[in-house]
């Protein structure tokens, strides 16, 4: 790579970013990107090469899926040394997830890899769209004066800010600032100019050569605790066949109900090698298991803690642990520990 020599591969999956209303329906319609180019023609006064990579046909966030993961590492891996970062353009619903799986998947990344995309379609006269794609690929080109690019990590691009993809998550579904990052202070804010919060911004130490990895297992369930939870709720997601993993949504700092019927099937479910990992039902904060005696029974019949980590990043990393065939004992340990800056401990 030439480092005074940017470039950048736009990659587009699909979502609201790309899609125009049919004048005779009114239906939200996907189009193509050399469609999205003429509704943008300020992309053609970027003076670097901006090459496009379009899944054709796009998808919906709603179907985002690990293949299409998985197809996301290979296309950077394998153009990983052509650019000098990359823009993923991709529906707003799902983006959380795919943001946090890729930060586990691309191992050893040393370059941008952003995500956005928009709350209105490209098309009309008011969308977001069209600041957040020139924005993000102006940070994925954007380098130091040694030409060691400035934000070597995967992140949400979002109404002016740059966000820690594993930290995100899609908090509104109506306005244009549709993403936080409650426990982890964003990478970049762009107003006149793009303010980069360089302490916060993950560097690599030492040389590693990109490990893309593609081995994920989806056997994780999601259980979210609330008042009144009955037991055959929990006996049938604990009794699922083939479950390895569980994200317990917990209250506040980690905190469960002391019914002893919850305890027992937690232990058992521990017993039998399942994995659960606590993390709260609060949009900001972290899970403190020994705070409390409620937190402290859940520690006790074997639940880990899951630290600040947001739902979408635990459940991608578990997918990511399990996947490599680790004990359930290595993957408890491993997720006390940050892999790509998705939790402080």
């Amino acid at each position: 790579m030439e480092s005074y020599q940017p470039s950048v591969l736009l990659i587009y999956t699909g979502g609201t970013i790309g899609m125009i209303e049919n004048p005779e329906t009114g239906a939200l319609e996907n189009f193509s990107l050399e469609q999205l180019q003429k509704q943008i023609p300020e992309l053609q006064k970027f003076s670097f090469r901006i090459d496009a990579h379009q899944f054709d046909p796009p998808i919906d966030s709603s179907d985002m899926n690990p293949e299409v993961w998985r197809e996301l590492v290979r296309i950077i891996s394998e153009h990983y040394d052509e650019y000098t970062g990359f823009v993923i353009l991709h529906g707003t619903d799902t983006m959380a997830f795919t943001a946090s799986a890729l930060s586990f998947m691309l191992e050893g990344l040393r370059k941008p890899v952003i995500l956005t995309g928009s709350q209105l379609p490209i098309g009309v006269l008011r969308t977001d769209g069209k600041e957040n794609l020139l924005t993000s690929i102006e940070i994925a080109t954007a380098c130091h004066p040694n030409g060691r690019p400035i934000v070597p990590e995967v992140c949400i691009f979002f109404e002016n800010h740059l966000m820690r993809g594993n930290r995100t998550t899609k908090m509104n579904a109506e306005n244009f600032n549709a993403f936080r990052s409650f426990n982890y202070p964003v990478l970049a804010s762009a107003g006149i100019h793009i303010k980069y919060n360089h302490v916060q911004i993950h560097i690599q130490t030492e040389y590693k050569m990109l490990k893309p990895h593609y081995l994920l297992d989806t056997n994780i369930a999601i259980l979210k605790l609330f008042p009144g939870i009955q037991p055959n709720v929990v006996d049938a997601i604990l009794g699922t066949k083939g479950l390895k993993a569980v994200v317990l949504e917990t209250y506040g700092s980690g905190n469960a109900p002391r019914q002893e019927w919850l305890l027992k099937r937690l232990h058992d479910a521990c017993e039998r090698g399942i994995v659960i990992v606590n993390v709260t039902q609060c949009s900001a904060g972290t899970v403190e298991m020994e705070r409390y005696e409620t937190g402290y029974r859940l520690m006790q019949a074997g639940v880990v803690s899951g630290y600040d980590s947001t739902t979408e990043s635990a459940v991608t990393k578990l997918m990511f642990l399990l996947g490599h065939d680790y004990s359930p004992a290595e993957v408890r340990k491993r997720m006390g520990r940050p892999l790509a800056g998705e939790i402080t401990v």
